[in-house]
């Protein structure tokens, strides 16, 4: 017999929290976009996966303003990044580099630029059967160097 809460236990990495086909994002990472409730404009610093859709952090005057998608408006325009761009994009597979008995896989669910550096969102622990915590509970910020690549 299978015991299914343990397989679920194992497997939860592998079922991202927008079923089958990842969400288009409306702007790019480090383009300028229009804010409309503010009108003023800024880059996007950050994209994150949040109550079933993206929310994008803004970097407008030194603040970041967090908002969604009908709440901005994409100009086309990338700002000269004069650090690297992201090893992961969202909806990579990657793998913890830590020493846990658990499975180290996870899904990229956010990325933001902080200080120069490149950080990004993944699943800390398994959702619970019975729904308890809030996908942002679960969630960790991890540095890029704390990641590797899943090759499948």
């Amino acid at each position: 017999m299978i015991d299914f809460h343990h397989t679920l236990y194992l497997c939860w990495y592998l079922s991202p929290p927008w079923c089958q086909e990842i969400p288009l994002v409306e702007v790019n990472l480090l383009e300028k976009v229009y804010i409309c409730t503010t009108r003023t404009f800024g880059y996007c610093c950050g994209i994150r996966w949040e109550q079933d859709r993206w929310i994008y952090a803004v970097i407008c005057n030194e603040d970041i303003i967090y908002t969604t998608e009908h709440q901005i408006i994409g100009t086309g325009e990338m700002q000269l990044a004069t650090q690297e761009l992201p090893a992961f994009v969202l909806g990579d597979r990657v793998m913890l580099r830590s020493d846990d008995q658990w499975t180290k896989q996870r899904i990229v669910l956010g990325i933001y630029l902080l200080n120069k550096s490149w950080f990004y969102y993944v699943e800390s622990m398994p959702p619970a059967l019975k729904e308890t915590t809030s996908l942002n509970d679960r969630l960790a910020f991890v540095p890029q160097k704390n990641l590797v690549r899943v090759l499948f």
